[in-house]
């Protein structure tokens, strides 16, 4: 597959000056921005995700008639921070 350009972006001179002082040894501008894009669509890709497993698992709920309790969910979630802290 070809490779294609994002289009230039325009920034402030202070944004710019921001950028190149946290580049790498050997890190160019354009890598740089290439990892930024990739992780945040990564980021909005995971966010989707979670959104739609919430979706469904309300329309389940919903469907079933069967809920669990704020107290249920709080104690499932101290266990699961339990595990991994004691796996570090």
């Amino acid at each position: 597959m070809k490779s294609a350009t994002i289009p230039p972006l325009r920034v402030t001179p202070e944004l710019r000056q921001d950028v190149e002082s946290v580049l790498r040894e050997g890190e160019s501008l354009s890598g740089f921005l290439e990892e930024s894009l990739r992780r945040q669509i990564e980021h909005r890709k995971f966010q989707q995700s979670f959104l739609e497993r919430g979706l469904a698992s309300r329309d389940s709920a919903r469907a079933s008639g069967e809920y669990a309790s704020k107290d249920e969910v709080m104690d499932s979630l101290h266990s699961m921070l339990e595990a991994a802290q004691g796996k570090k």
